[in-house]
């Protein structure tokens, strides 16, 4: 058995809750041996569902350490969490980076692209392999866009600061790199659509509401036109990703994306103060 080492803001939070039955879903898929053995969160109580560190550990079948340089130094691989606080992310990988362990870093994975940067700085000193995604990456729908020139995605969640990122990822999962500005428009309330502008011709948008189903339509270069629903098992074959790297090393897509995702991210939120207004990325 290879032990998962979670890293958390507080426990008891959806990602937590649920990562390891699907972590066991895909060991009997894979055939592979992994399962959360530790946990140490920085806050104790849950504000989401009021549990403690010690009564997630219970319920979970997990060993509570007492510091997070315990939980590096017992664990084989990583997994921070955090998913509603990402800046925290920083700090954690300040010190989980230092063990050389495969680690994977939960959406939204910097408060901005600086942080970002900085990062993977980190992960360049002391050589270890990591990787961050959105569950959108994995919905299945995507692998039907096919040389797409023009993409537009629709989503929702509680607020955009928090679930813009998933948008983000289906964008530049579909189009790539090379985005160069962002426009953020008002459309009603907490209802906006973020305008990506490329230099080559290419074009993106992100319409948000918070009661928006996740979506895209594109269109091709040879003109072919597509739109689908994202309905497919996302966070199961994200977590199928996450265990795929941990055994092997090998990153599931090119990293530069992860930082264009961030770029996109930042600027779509800076355009929530600023809207009309093209932000150069």
């Amino acid at each position: 058995m290879k032990t998962i080492g979670f890293v958390d803001f507080y426990l008891s939070e959806w990602h937590a809750n649920n990562y390891p039955a699907w972590i066991k879903q895909a060991n009997e898929k894979l055939g592979l041996d992994y399962k959360v053995a530790y946990a140490w969160a920085e806050q104790d109580l849950s504000p989401v569902y009021g549990k403690t560190t010690e009564e997630w550990c219970s319920e979970y079948g997990v060993e509570q350490c007492a510091t997070l340089k315990g939980l590096c130094e017992k664990s084989d691989v990583i997994l921070v969490l955090a998913p509603s606080n990402p800046e925290k992310h920083l700090g954690y990988a300040e010190e989980v980076l230092k063990y050389g362990k495969n680690t994977y870093i939960d959406k939204t994975f910097a408060p901005d692209f600086k942080t970002a940067g900085k990062i993977f700085a980190i992960a360049k000193q002391y050589g270890t392999k990591f990787f961050s995604s959105s569950a959108l990456r994995y919905g299945t729908e995507l692998c039907e866009v096919k040389d797409a020139v023009k993409v537009a995605t629709k989503g929702g969640g509680s607020n955009l600061p928090e679930y813009i990122v998933h948008q983000a990822e289906m964008v530049v999962k579909t189009l790539g790199l090379g985005a160069k500005s962002v426009c953020t428009e008002r459309l009603g309330d907490n209802h906006y659509l973020c305008k990506i502008g490329y230099a080559d011709g290419r074009s993106a948008s992100m319409e948000y509401r918070a009661d928006y189903p996740f979506a895209i339509d594109w269109e091709s270069a040879d003109g072919k036109k597509g739109n689908a629903e994202i309905v497919s098992d996302m966070f199961v074959y994200l977590i199928e990703s996450i265990l795929k790297f941990y055994e092997s090393g090998e990153l599931p897509f090119d990293s530069a994306q992860t930082l264009e995702v961030m770029k996109i991210r930042e600027a779509a939120v800076k355009g929530l103060n600023q809207i009309g207004k093209t932000i150069n990325l």
